[in-house]
Formats: C-alpha cells, sequence, structure tokens
C-alpha cells in the first residue's frame, strides 16, 4: 500500500489538513506500507517556500513521517507540457478563451436550464469546442474533447470511504453531464489540477487515494484521464471532512485553526488528535 497527503503551499495547514494527513498515514502504517508527501505547487503564482517549510513543521510535528523525499510538482512541469502536447498531437484538444463569467452566463442561459457545477467548477458549455489548436495563445486554457477523446467511455473504480463503499462507474454520458469537456492546461500553467494529479499518482506508483470526502466526484474525471493515458487505477477512500460551527469545511483562511496557532497557543499532538476526533 502507498499512499501520498498533497498539500498546496498556499497557506498554512488547518485542523482539516491535520485529519486528512493523520488518516492516511494511520491507514498507511497499519498496513506497513509507504506514506508520501507530495507538494502540490503547480500554480508558481501563489505557491511560497515558506509556506512549505511550515507544512513539513507542522507535520513533523504531529508525528508523521515520510518514506521518500517530498514530490514537488514544480519539478515535473515539462512532464506535465509533454502529456498536454501529445493529446494536442492526436487531435484531441482544443484551446479555449472563455472566462469563468462567460462560462457562468452561458450555462445561466435559458436553453441551457439551471446552472451546474462539477469537480471541475461550472459544467462547461462547449463554446471553444473545435477551435483549432493554432488559435492558443499562452493566455488561453486547453480542454480536452471528451466525446473524440473517449467516445466509448465505460470504466470503473473501487470505493472504500464510508460514504460510498462499493464500486463505481464513468461512463461518457455521464462526464459530459457532470463535468463538461475539462480543462488540461490553465492560462501560464503546465496542467490543470486533474491532469497533474494522475499524471503524479501513476509515477509514484500510489495504489490508494486517501482524501476528503469534497474530492469524490473529482474521481470519475481522474478516472477518465487514467483510460486515456492508459495508467493504473488506485483505489480510493473518501472520508469525513473538518467543519466550522456553522458546518463550513475548513479552508485556508481559517487560520484560527490553523495548526501552527495551535502549537503556539501549547497544544500537543494528542490535543489535535482528540480535535478531530481520533
Amino acid at each position: 500500500m502507498r499512499t501520498r497527503f498533497a498539500p498546496s503551499p498556499t497557506g498554512p495547514l488547518h485542523l482539516g489538513h491535520a485529519f486528512s494527513a493523520i488518516t492516511a498515514h494511520d491507514m498507511v502504517r497499519a498496513t506497513g506500507g509507504q506514506f508520501l508527501l507530495r507538494i502540490d505547487d503547480i500554480d508558481q503564482s501563489r505557491a511560497r517556500p515558506e509556506w512549505e517549510d511550515l507544512i513539513t513543521e507542522d507535520l513533523a510535528w504531529l508525528g508523521l513521517t515520510w518514506d521518500e523525499p517530498p514530490w514537488r510538482q514544480s519539478d515535473h512541469l515539462s512532464d506535465y507540457r509533454a502529456i498536454v502536447e501529445h493529446l494536442a498531437g492526436r487531435d484531441l484538444t482544443y484551446p479555449c478563451s472563455c472566462t469563468r463569467r462567460d462560462i457562468a452566463e452561458a450555462a445561466a442561459a435559458p436553453q441551457e436550464g439551471t446552472p451546474k457545477h462539477g469537480p471541475d467548477g461550472r459544467i462547461y458549455p462547449g463554446t471553444c469546442r473545435g477551435r483549432p489548436m493554432s488559435d492558443w495563445t499562452e493566455g488561453m486554457a486547453i480542454r480536452l474533447d471528451l466525446a473524440k477523446a473517449l467516445p466509448d467511455l465505460d470504466v470503473g473504480f473501487t470505493e472504500t470511504g464510508p460514504a460510498r463503499a462499493g464500486p463505481h462507474r464513468v461512463t461518457l454520458a455521464t462526464l459530459l453531464a457532470q463535468v463538461g469537456d475539462p480543462v488540461l492546461a490553465r492560462p501560464h500553467m503546465a496542467a490543470s489540477y486533474h491532469l497533474s494529479v494522475v499524471l503524479d499518482d501513476a509515477a509514484q506508483a500510489i495504489t490508494h487515494v486517501i482524501r476528503g470526502e469534497d474530492l469524490f466526484e473529482a474521481t470519475q474525471l481522474q478516472r477518465a484521464l487514467q483510460a486515456l493515458l492508459g495508467l493504473p487505477t488506485p483505489i480510493y477512500h473518501h472520508h469525513r471532512l473538518i467543519r466550522d460551527d456553522t458546518g463550513k469545511r475548513l479552508a485556508k483562511r481559517d487560520d484560527a485553526r490553523a495548526i501552527r496557532t495551535y502549537r503556539d497557543e501549547g497544544a500537543t499532538p494528542a490535543d489535535i488528535r482528540r480535535m478531530i476526533g481520533l
């Protein structure tokens, strides 16, 4: 069993991160497997080395250890670009100049029905589909033409998390309805989150992906990308989320619940485990 914890160095870790990291670490250590640390710094405009330093300090303070040097996405940007270029060479991609507002307005048009969100944001209505890659510039996204790339998609994955345990099926019709053509590379970035995480999991030989239930819906898109690229499929485990007093899941802006804050106030790692129900 090999799993990973993949925080973004864009702010302090909070109690939700602690729950996810400890859950993954405890599960893999119970099997004698390996726990890896991945630094999700593909967005270089927001990543900061001081946040990465704090991440490793917090995790070590919690008593977590990792079995290989941290994997940094910023060290693999050329690998991501190569895959995007490969798919473009197969005529499976197109450039997209739509802004979030453009997509929202198109989705809200009466003929489109009620606006919906999926794991890649608002479901993309296909506005730019068919544009040639020769139109692409650095300020544009690159999208996958799902119907062209995976016309016969019908694959599955296994979920072991408490809420949706069991086999799950992913089809082209489901993806088109719930995601639309996904972004493979965002403007001024080598790849999107979904593409980079799929490539990283394969490169690191991850057998089990353990993460929050808010990412369950992303699994269907990531499974489709695995099928497209001929990559292995891990077993997935989506755990409960740590929420604030209003029921909202914690976010990076919740500095009051940052692990660093609790450390400074004299809490112990055992205190953190009690706070998050472990």
